[in-house]
């Protein structure tokens, strides 16, 4: 199955994350399929802390793709905030 998660970079106590499209038996911070965002949870004041690629996500919806709840909920937020 496709799934839609995070998959964390960064440094240590500096995290970022990747908003990607994966095979659910890859591991979380493995191979992945395309990349379809970002969450940057320490952004500074002013810059950007979470994209998403919304055309790229429903395309991969459209597929099967299966949304992880945490990204779910990003997902929900960053449309909350486009709208």
């Amino acid at each position: 199955m496709v799934v839609i998660r995070l998959a964390r970079g960064g440094a240590n106590k500096r995290p970022f994350f990747s908003l990607v499209v994966a095979d659910s038996r890859r591991a979380a911070k493995g191979k992945f399929i395309e990349r379809v965002g970002f969450y940057d949870p320490k952004a500074p004041e002013g810059r950007e802390s979470l994209r998403v690629n919304m055309e790229r996500l429903k395309h991969w919806k459209a597929k099967g793709a299966q949304l992880s709840p945490t990204a779910a909920r990003l997902v929900k937020q960053f449309a909350k905030k486009a709208a």
